[in-house]
């Protein structure tokens, strides 16, 4: 299974102790249907995956594509600075059914190409589950270059990677470095309607999990290479792209979600409440994206 459109990077419902939430996570993923998102991403870095232990990772996946039900894809996050943890936990989501993982670099290591090559390597080699590289520097402190990728690409089981530092010019590099087939993915939502224009498949989002119907028709656009329209809606989005980053994600999401009645107001710390002096502005930027 291919992937495409707006996908969304879904936070994980916490009740105000900290405790998964599921009947909001169900209520969540069918607003999700709803709307026209067009996969899920469950466990990521905006589902708080650092905090969840491997009991609730398991229960999440399995909720998740339980309610699902097959309506749209399910990619799960499966990334650890281990690679031995990582394959096991790339196991686990292929046989609770996930449709694809999504694995990001081993942060805080810092290996070299050559060990992140190995790394991807000896997970696609040892689990039955399609994965998609996910690349983000900022948080993991390496960077899976584009050469890198493109080797990685040769890999049958290595379907995509979700590159998310912004710079489109690198999303036309690796798309000239792959093999055919292989789909590249925005990571980074201020960015995601440039790289959608130059090659990519998609956005793995933030901003989607409060403005689903907007990024599902800003990304239709896109792809269908429609620059005017995609222009205009990307300018609806434009501020909620940036105040959803006034802390680092997920604190802002959350209390987005949270302020529109989606989800409790659950984050588990180091996390905490994002700060009453940007509460204005994200309702400002809600507003002007019409979701308020």
């Amino acid at each position: 299974m291919m992937f495409a459109g707006s996908m969304v990077a879904l936070v994980t419902p916490m009740t105000v102790d900290g405790a998964i939430d599921f009947p909001s996570l169900e209520e969540l993923i069918e607003f999700h249907i709803g709307e026209g998102t067009d996969a899920l991403v469950v466990a990521g870095t905006t589902g708080e995956s650092a905090s969840l232990d491997h009991g609730e990772l398991k229960k999440l996946v399995h909720e998740a594509i339980r309610v699902v039900r097959g309506r749209l894809p399910v990619i799960c996050g499966s990334g650890s600075a281990s690679t031995s943890k990582a394959l096991i936990l790339t196991r686990l989501v292929g046989e609770l059914g996930a449709d694809a993982a999504l694995v990001m670099t081993p942060p805080y290591v810092k290996p070299t190409q050559g060990g992140l090559e190995k790394h991807y390597l000896h997970l696609a080699d040892g689990a039955d589950v399609p994965i998609i590289l996910y690349n983000v520097p900022s948080r993991s402190a390496c960077d899976l270059l584009p050469e890198t990728v493109g080797r990685l690409s040769a890999h049958p089981g290595i379907i995509g990677i979700k590159e998310a530092t912004g710079d489109v010019d690198r999303v036309k590099q690796i798309l000239e470095l792959a093999d055919d087939g292989f789909e590249v993915y925005s990571g980074d939502d201020i960015t995601a309607a440039a790289a959608m224009l130059a090659g990519a498949r998609g956005t793995i989002s933030v901003t989607a999990n409060v403005a689903p119907a907007l990024m599902h028709e800003m990304c239709d656009a896109a792809l269908a290479g429609d620059t005017t329209h995609t222009a205009e809606l990307n300018a609806r989005l434009a501020d909620l792209h940036e105040a959803l980053f006034f802390e680092p994600n997920p604190i802002p999401v959350k209390w987005a979600l949270a302020d529109m009645g989606q989800i409790p107001e659950g984050i588990r710390l180091p996390l905490t409440r994002l700060s009453d002096t940007h509460h204005l502005a994200l309702r400002e930027a809600m507003r002007k994206a019409h979701i308020i």
